[in-house]
């Protein structure tokens, strides 16, 4: 994919965010990633996947080992996966396609095709194909209880009662299969996701669940506004910015983003 639009990742963004106080070593990345997807601007992930492979996560030049490469690929490649949920399919599977093309062919997973005793670095295929739906909805309903805690009946009450009930069927079914699974992005990594997901959509009401529910899911309050701030950061490289009250619509956010 070309884009005949101005770059947002230059390399003093890269220096910026990946030595940004307190953000978590094993996240940055993929934040980055997953703003850029839902920024539409998948063609600027293989930058970020390019410069990650070759300076490391810390603020060293240390080049990642082969486990270590392996592990950040598939981190990349589960974020976008999972801001799939929050973000847009569309937008995941162009994102997807970009990496695929910047990632050497020994750090792709390949298929399980059809053997559900085949492993993955997921298993999401065994959720799909040799587990019980009920014990992975179930899984998806934990999910969303650790994130909303004590409000998380009365939220789900909501979504079902929204006029229809399959609103609520859909977000059971996303956490199910798609957000609840924390076998390649932990709980609080999910997290991160779904922040960097909502902060360039200008969504509040939904990123103030999310920017608690990280704090749920472990995080500090110094890692929430490090994750925050790096998102802006890029959404504002991107040309997002701060709309005026008498601005009905355009490239940005009707009112401040939600903190903590």
């Amino acid at each position: 994919m070309t884009s005949g639009f101005a770059p947002v990742v230059t390399p003093a963004l890269m220096a910026s965010i990946r030595c940004r106080p307190h953000i978590p070593r094993h996240s940055w990345y993929f934040i980055a990633a997953t703003t850029l997807m839902v920024l539409n601007r998948p063609d600027e992930i293989p930058k970020v996947y390019k410069h990650v492979m070759g300076h490391g996560v810390g603020p060293g030049d240390d080049i990642p080992g082969a486990d270590e490469q392996l592990m950040m690929s598939r981190k990349l490649r589960e974020a976008l996966v999972k801001a799939s949920a929050v973000g847009g399919l569309p937008k995941a599977i162009n994102s997807l396609m970009e990496l695929k093309k910047v990632t050497p062919d020994h750090l792709l997973d390949e298929p399980c095709d059809g053997d559900s005793n085949a492993v993955s670095p997921t298993a999401r295929h065994r959720d799909v194909h040799a587990t019980p739906a009920s014990k992975i909805i179930e899984r998806g309903q934990q999910f969303w209880n650790n994130i909303y805690g004590k409000i998380s009946r009365r939220i789900l009450s909501q979504l079902d009662r929204s006029g229809t009930e399959d609103l609520g069927l859909t977000a059971r079914l996303m956490y199910g299969y798609i957000l609840s699974n924390t076998n390649v992005l932990s709980p609080v990594e999910t997290s991160y996701v779904l922040i960097a997901g909502l902060i360039p959509q200008d969504v509040n009401p939904q990123l103030k669940g999310h920017l608690r529910g990280a704090l749920n899911n472990g995080a500090t309050a110094d890692e929430v506004r490090a994750v925050r701030g790096i998102v802006i950061e890029i959404c504002e490289a991107s040309g997002m910015k701060q709309l005026g009250e008498d601005v009905p619509g355009g490239w940005g956010w009707r009112s401040e983003v939600a903190t903590i």
